[in-house]
């Protein structure tokens, strides 16, 4: 007889690293396995609550003295693009988008070592192989995609090159931008904005309210840009808040125990498939 009991997630933390988005810190993550048959509904419960996926994993940064991470999505209903990214749409208007499945290909990787040696070359996926990187692609549980922009062949070119790629997760509620990469060769054309400014108006067309951005860091440059964009919202302390001025928020240092993770947890409930 197939039972019908509540589940729930096993979780772990990792062991302390360097901060990637501030220095002189420390992080952790809180994470869990993303597999079997309700992955799908686990990944949109917990994405919810500020999660992100890594091919069959989810996790959120749960450090001991700061919570400045903080989950960032778009609402597709408010967005409006300002005059520097209507400018940005008019000059990639010849970018031609393909949605395939989760795939990768030699194409795809050319262009990520490329975007990694000159962008990233002391990142933590610098030293990632084809192996790994088609892992990063193809190890998805939910429903991916794989979304290619090609731009027009230059002198000696054939066909349409790659110009930027993105791993796309698909939610209930929204699109989740997991990676994405771009011709570095190409920064005139700002590639990634032009990539999060696409997938607002797949979500549109879609009929899906929020495009998930990953982390926001108040005082890190590096995702300094995401704050750029109108209509953002930023999950902190259990719920979704407008970003509002961004230079008012402050890198807090306390305690992450003040988001109350457990009892988020303990209300997401999946069906005990065993017999």
């Amino acid at each position: 007889m197939r039972h019908s009991l509540p589940l729930t997630p096993q979780f772990y933390v990792t062991a302390p690293q360097a901060c990637p988005y501030l220095p002189g810190r420390m992080e952790r993550k809180l994470f869990t396995a993303l597999q079997g048959e309700h992955a799908q509904k686990l990944n949109d419960a917990l994405s919810k609550q500020g999660f992100r996926r890594s091919q069959n994993v989810l996790y959120r940064p749960s450090c001991n003295e700061c919570s400045a991470c903080l989950s960032a999505r778009i609402r597709v209903a408010d967005f409006t693009p300002n005059r520097t990214q209507k400018r940005i749409l008019k000059r990639t208007a010849d970018l031609r988008r393909n949605a395939t499945s989760p795939w990768a290909t030699e194409d795809q990787f050319t262009l990520f070592r490329r975007y990694l040696d000159q962008r990233h070359a002391d990142g933590g996926m610098a030293d990632m192989d084809i192996f790994e990187f088609a892992a990063m692609i193809e190890e998805t549980p939910i429903k991916s995609r794989v979304i290619e922009y090609t731009r027009p062949a230059g002198e000696g070119e054939f066909g349409r090159p790659l110009a930027a790629v993105c791993l796309t997760d698909v939610f209930d509620d929204g699109l989740s931008m997991v990676y994405s990469f771009y011709d570095p060769d190409l920064a005139d054309l700002s590639l990634g904005t032009h990539v999060i400014l696409d997938h607002v108006a797949i979500a549109r067309e879609a009929g899906l309210p929020y495009v998930y951005l990953g982390y926001w860091v108040p005082g890190s440059r590096k995702m300094g840009y995401k704050a750029g964009f109108s209509a953002l919202e930023i999950f902190k302390g259990g719920a979704w808040y407008p970003l509002g001025d961004p230079d008012a928020h402050e890198v807090n240092l306390h305690p992450l125990s003040v988001d109350p993770i457990s009892e988020q947890v303990a209300r997401i409930s999946l069906p005990d498939t065993r017999f």
